[in-house]
Formats: C-alpha cells, structure tokens, sequence
C-alpha cells in the first residue's frame, strides 16, 4: 500500500488529503472538525474526476482506504507486537530502522513483545541474539514458540514428555520428566535430522499407545534461511493423518502463542497492534485473538498473499514506516 498523505490548516479545521496506489487509484478527502471527521470521496476514471460511485471493486477500495485512514486517526495503540524473521530482520540481516523505531516506541512509553515461532531458540538465547544485534530488548518481552510450548505443557502438569528439539529451545524443558520410550505427551519441535524414519515411526507408534501430541508450531515449510524446507507443522500434521489423532498446535496463528504474550501487557486488546510479514500466521493470529495487524511488505510477503481473504489493518512498505502511527 503506498500512500501519500498531506496535511493542509484551514482555519480550526483540518484538510487531509490521501492519495492512494493500491489497485484502483482515487483521492479521499477527509475534514476533522472538534475530533470528528467525515469522508468525501472523488474516484479518479481516465485521468478525470467523477462522482460516480464507480464500480464495486472501486467501492471496495475507498473503504479500505477509509478504513486505513479512520485508523491512523484513532489507532492510540499503547502496546505492539513484533515478530522477528522478515519485520525486524530476514535470513540475519536486521531492517534499516528496526532498531531505531523499537527505541521510538519505548521512549514514548510503548509497551513492547516480541513474538517468534522459533523452536529452535529459548528465550534467552533470542533475547542475547537481538541485543548483540543492537536491539535494546529483555528477556520478559520475548515469547518464542518453545517457550509458549513449555508454558502451556506446565498448565497440563504431564506425568512424563518425549520433546523432539533441538539446539537452546530444550532449556525451557528443563523441569519436566523426560521419558522418551513411554511418554505422556509427545512435544515436537524443530528436531533436524533427527526427524527421520526411526523417529517418526517411534512418535507414531507411541501415539497409537495413547499418548497425547503437542507441536510448537503449525507451518508446513521454512523459507526465512534462503531454501525451502519442511518444518515442524508438516510432521506433526504427518502424524495426526497417520493416527487420527488430533494434535495440539501452540505457535503462531494459534491462540496459545498469542495470549501468552498478552497476559503479561495489560492493555486492552483494541490497542495493541501486531506487525507481521505473513498473513497466514500473524494477520490471521491476531484476528484470533481481537487484536489489530500491520502487514509489511518484508520478509516473506508476496503480493499474491494481498488476495486472501483475511485483510490487515494496515500495510506498510518496510517497518520503519510504522512510525507514522505515533507521530
């Protein structure tokens, strides 16, 4: 979405004219009076202005935009979500301005969360690799899938767990019972190249014997390291069609991720903005559970992901653009 806005001071009124680029280019005209502001909409057809409604697709347009701008106007948002591969950074490399603009916020009083669905790292381990990055971020406003995982396996209060993992993301199993030949709960994370047929078949047989499948996240392949690959989703959705057995997802777009989050924010949902470059994990997330989403185009976005269905709030070109909510 690419918009230019400019403000013109008309006596006590306010004369703010967007210019917008998306599919089908129009101006909106909006005049803010006392706090209240109303729309006047021209279409733009062959170069020349007209009062026409337009066509629907047209319509359809102008309220998204209508929908973007009233937005801006009222967002007051007190507490943003952050995920991490392909909004603060991609394939190692931070953004231009991810840093800047997380500084931004915390100095006017922005409360912030980081939210991951890497399996692989802890919370501390994610916490140390922002900071040596030059992030200014603490370990209790970071929540990885693996964390999210651990703190909802506790609420279970499992007898025993098998967890498939790797790397730093075992550290917050450390206080359960481990028991990988005759487990209650099976968790499975990024396990490598240990996800192989001996492994699998293990979980499988496991499973028939009742026990229960918990996996961290729900994704099917990884694109954020260059290659393609499959991931932790597309063995356990494996498992589930072998066994009929349903399985438990935690991570992103599920809710268990999300409110883990936002239990330690305090601050109405209505004004807590999530920023994601997928709408299939963190537009869709955040739609789960009543909170607002900002879409960059970063990362993992494709175009094509603009045809779903499920519409962010707003969409920004690259993450330091987000500033213009809190300016």
């Amino acid at each position: 979405m690419e918009i230019q806005l400019y403000l013109v001071y008309i006596s006590e009124n306010i004369k703010l004219i967007g210019l917008y680029g998306f599919r089908h280019p129009f101006t909106c005209q909006i005049l803010i009076n006392n706090g209240e502001y109303s729309f006047q909409t021209l279409l733009l057809q062959d170069n020349r202005n007209t009062t026409t409604t337009g066509s629907n697709n047209q319509v359809a347009q102008v309220n998204q935009f209508k929908k973007y701008i009233g937005g801006v106007l009222k967002a007051g948002f007190e507490g943003v979500i952050f995920d991490i591969d392909g909004v603060l950074e991609f394939q190692g490399k931070v953004y231009p301005g991810a840093i800047e603009l997380l500084d931004f916020l915390r100095i006017r009083g922005i409360t912030l969360r980081i939210l991951s669905n890497s399996t692989l790292k802890s919370r501390r381990s994610c916490t140390a690799k922002l900071r040596a990055k030059g992030f200014n971020i603490y370990e209790s406003e970071v929540v990885t899938a693996s964390f999210a995982t651990a703190r909802y396996l506790k609420t279970l209060r499992p007898k025993s767990c098998w967890v498939m993992l790797k790397r730093e993301g075992l550290e917050e199993f450390k206080d359960f019972r481990h028991d990988p030949e005759n487990p209650e709960y099976i968790v499975m994370g990024d396990y490598r190249e240990d996800f192989n047929f001996q492994n699998m078949n293990k979980a499988l047989e496991l499973l028939l014997k009742g026990a229960k499948l918990i996996v961290m996240i729900s994704e099917l392949v990884d694109n954020s390291m260059g290659g393609v690959e499959l991931t932790v989703g597309a063995y356990g959705k494996m498992l589930e069609d072998a066994t009929g057995i349903k399985a438990t997802f935690i991570g992103k777009p599920n809710k268990y991720i999300f409110k883990e989050a936002l239990k330690t924010m305090d601050i109405k949902r209505s004004k807590i903005l999530m920023v994601g470059d997928k709408i299939y994990t963190d537009v869709i997330g955040a739609r789960n559970v009543g909170i607002q989403a900002a879409l960059v185009r970063t990362g993992e976005f494709r175009d094509r992901d603009l045809d779903c269905d499920i519409e962010p709030d707003y969409i920004f070109s690259s993450i330091s653009e987000i500033k213009q909510l809190f300016s």
